[in-house]
């Protein structure tokens, strides 16, 4: 814990964020109160907690289960404050384990391995958790609860003590004994005077727990079994919550004097965040569904008209006439003379003044709050949404169920692709601000004229882009709406990393797999990105990110940057009944050409679903052969069971190598390609390209552990055995530089081959 504090106390604003929002993710405590190592003065890291969303599920009054999320910042909940007097023999941070999740340790103790007894740097501060209810009936608390542990003697840290012990909805103090003579003794008396429940825990006593007077419990640790001892102790605190009305709020702590809120002490971070709320106030309180037509006119209907045609004009019939292409030309400049003519929003036009901005790190700040008020902005309505979606749908199966073919289930099947519709056009978030600032690019580029409502030349647009990637933000490479790249606008951007960078060498790597089986999470995890992940907030389309190679990679490597490439899941389940063949086989056409090596996800062993990906993955490697491209891959089977037994993983491989041929004969028919093997096609070795993960998290969430199977089998050791066979992999592999080069060609050729082929 003295290590974590360390770094936590040299990091910036950034690296602090994400050090709070990965422990969340792993469900360890939080920093909440952390005392300056120096001076002594509380610091509270608000702005750590922004990114971090908690679920939970709880029952209302008519027995139905509520799902709910929020950013943790905003969530009221009682709180559970756990703190001690002098030294006792019972670890209080054990205690709290117990309490809340018997098989996972949120809170760090004495008896943890690499323990020591000295604390140089976690005296005096205060950690938060959260317990989220999963809305069974064996929840141990049946709403969401926040407890707070203080590290170190509380008579000690007065400041901290007095804020906790009266935003607290239940005190719990640990003791050796009472007595008048104690130097504690006032405080102690005063806080069973107040009103707010209190438990005392006895370390030195035997007894069982017996409640003093209305509030006021007393429980003995003594020799006794700990499991009695956290049921006796939850159930005193779920006595004292039903009778507490008390909550908590996070942001309400920046309230009490005499502490420092890093976001108020840190200028570049303050002067963000008021750029994001003027730029918020500008949405004029639109619904979701308005949002983009109003302000995002250059990638509405327009753009999904050009994409279309100019997929037309790439897949052309047999009796087409060249009078025929050359109107389809005409309508297609004419489509984006009516682009160049949009005007630009006022929204939109305070967005690129602010990222004009010479301050990076103001910058950074600012887009990372605009995501953060956005989140905010957009989640009451979009759970609202998803609720009625999930009210229709359940309406819509029952008719099914009662096999009744009337009227009334077409027409509730036509409402719930209404709402399925309106669900897509109320996501919003930056992609779609940049995916407007690309079609602003190529609309002036297509006319060859500046916008008249443009303080600035239009060429200057890919250069701010570069910034952003290059500051580690992502960047949209196939729109996930139209499913069309648009080229002109990533080849000017690519131009601009060239200059900015220098003559640098990139490798293009990419990942395929179906939808919701992790691969943004293991992109995060292997390279340290921020790809959006969990369920429902599933990538469209084709995203991004550029990776720095370290000085002391760089020579193994031969390359100084990774382009990684996210893609949306095959199979998506919201593009049923959109023909998702025709969308999966453009999609895995073009990422499979663009990257030197495509990391293909395969989740759990579900045969028909393997199947479905690996005939899209074998046709998309056979057109690339076709084109002289000659990509890579290797395979990442997640969430397969006892992948330690050899025998397991042979069979598995074996299998593998058998569909992958099978597929290869089919998709050989198709594609009038002379091919038996997979190997055939690509090189490719099941031996050493096939790798087996165990699940990333033991059980489901929202309270789910990392998983703690022995080390070989853990995600992260499988993660760094994959990422040292992609390091090997690269080493053979010719490298793509930013310049007019192997990435724009691949761009060119792999946009072009995907818009020919169809399905």
């Amino acid at each position: 814990m003295d290590v974590q504090m360390a770094v936590f106390h040299c990091a910036d604003g950034f690296l602090k964020q994400l050090m709070v929002t990965k422990l969340s993710q792993c469900q360890y405590a939080l920093p909440l109160l952390v005392p300056d190592p120096f001076t002594q003065q509380i610091e509270f890291p608000l702005w750590t907690f922004r990114q971090i969303n908690k679920s939970w599920k709880m029952r209302n009054t008519s027995n139905e289960i509520i799902s709910q999320t929020q950013p943790i910042y905003k969530a009221e909940t009682p709180v559970v404050f756990f703190f001690r007097f002098g030294s006792v023999s019972s670890s209080k941070s054990q205690l709290m384990n117990s309490l809340i999740n018997e098989k996972h340790n949120m809170f760090f103790h004495r008896n943890c391995p690499g323990s020591s007894r000295t604390r140089v740097l976690m005296d005096g501060v205060v950690e938060i958790a959260w317990f989220c209810p999963s809305g069974t009936n064996d929840d141990k608390f049946t709403e969401c609860v926040a407890f707070c542990n203080l590290h170190g003697d509380a008579g000690d840290h007065e400041k901290q003590l007095q804020i906790l012990t009266e935003t607290a909805s239940v005190n719990v103090v640990l003791l050796t004994k009472l007595e008048k003579s104690d130097r504690h003794f006032s405080k102690i008396q005063n806080l069973y005077k107040d009103r707010n429940p209190l438990i005392f825990l006895f370390t030195e006593d035997e007894s069982e727990i017996n409640e003093m007077r209305e509030g006021k419990f007393k429980i003995g640790l003594k020799g006794r079994n700990q499991s009695d001892v956290s049921e006796e102790l939850r159930r005193a605190i779920k006595d004292c919550l039903s009778q507490s009305s008390s909550t908590f709020r996070l942001e309400d702590v920046s309230k009490h004097s005499d502490i420092r809120v890093d976001e108020e002490d840190d200028d570049d971070c303050r002067r963000g965040r008021e750029a994001a709320q003027q730029m918020m106030s500008l949405l004029e309180k639109k619904s979701l569904t308005e949002i983009k037509e109003s302000f995002l006119p250059h990638q509405g209907k327009l753009w999904h008209q050009w994409s279309q045609k100019n997929k037309a004009l790439h897949r052309p019939r047999a009796d087409e006439t060249e009078m025929d292409i050359s109107k389809k030309h005409t309508e297609m400049k004419k489509i984006r003379q009516q682009q160049y003519e949009s005007d630009i929003s006022k929204f939109m036009k305070f967005f690129i003044n602010e990222i004009q901005s010479d301050t990076a790190n103001k910058n950074i700040y600012f887009l990372k709050w605009f995501e953060i008020l956005m989140d905010e902005y957009i989640s009451a309505d979009l759970s609202a949404i998803h609720n009625k979606y999930d009210r229709k749908w359940s309406k819509v199966e029952r008719l099914k169920e009662n096999y009744d073919e009337s009227e009334k289930l077409i027409t509730e099947q036509a409402e719930l692709e209404r709402i399925s519709e309106e669900l897509q056009a109320a996501a919003f978030g930056l992609q779609h601000i940049m995916r407007e600032i690309g079609q602003i690019y190529e609309s002036c580029s297509s006319v060859k004229k500046n916008k008249k409502d443009l303080q600035f030349h239009f060429s200057s647009l890919p250069s701010l882009a570069a910034e952003m990637m290059i500051s580690g933000f992502p960047l949209e490479l196939m729109d996930g709406d139209a499913a069309h790249v648009p080229v002109i606008w990533i080849s000017a951007v690519i131009d601009q990393l060239k200059q900015k960078l220098g003559d640098q060498r990139v490798f293009v790597l990419s990942v395929l797999g179906l939808q919701s089986s992790g691969k943004s999470t293991m992109l995060n995890a292997m390279f340290g990105l921020q790809f959006a992940v969990s369920a429902g907030r599933c990538t469209r389309g084709a995203f991004m990110q550029l990776v720095k190679v370290s000085d002391e990679k760089k020579t193994d490597l031969d390359f100084d940057y990774i382009l990684v490439v996210d893609t949306e899941g095959l199979n998506a389940l919201e593009l049923a009944g959109r023909s998702t063949r025709h969308h999966d086989n453009e999609l895995a056409t073009f990422v499979v050409g663009l990257a030197n090596l495509t990391l293909i996800n395969i989740f759990g062993e579900n045969s028909s679903e393997m199947q479905d990906i690996l005939q899209i993955v074998v046709q998309a490697f056979m057109r690339m052969k076709k084109v002289r491209l000659n990509p890579s891959c290797v395979f990442v089977h997640q969430n397969v069971s006892d992948v330690t037994a050899v025998e397991q993983t042979k069979e598995g491989r074996r299998r593998l190598q058998e569909k992958l041929d099978e597929m290869t004969k089919l998709a050989a028919e198709e594609e009038v390609y002379d091919a038996e093997h997979f190997s055939d096609v690509i090189a490719f070795d099941a031996r050493n390209d096939v790798k087996y993960f165990a699940h990333l998290w033991e059980g489901n969430p929202p309270m789910a552990p990392p998983n703690p199977k022995k080390l070989e089998t853990q995600y992260s050791n499988a993660m760094m055995e994959t990422e040292n066979k992609l390091h090997n992999k690269i080493e053979n592999e010719a490298i793509h530089e930013v310049e007019e080069s192997d990435l724009q060609r691949a761009l060119k050729m792999t946009s072009e081959e995907t818009k020919t082929k169809i399905y």
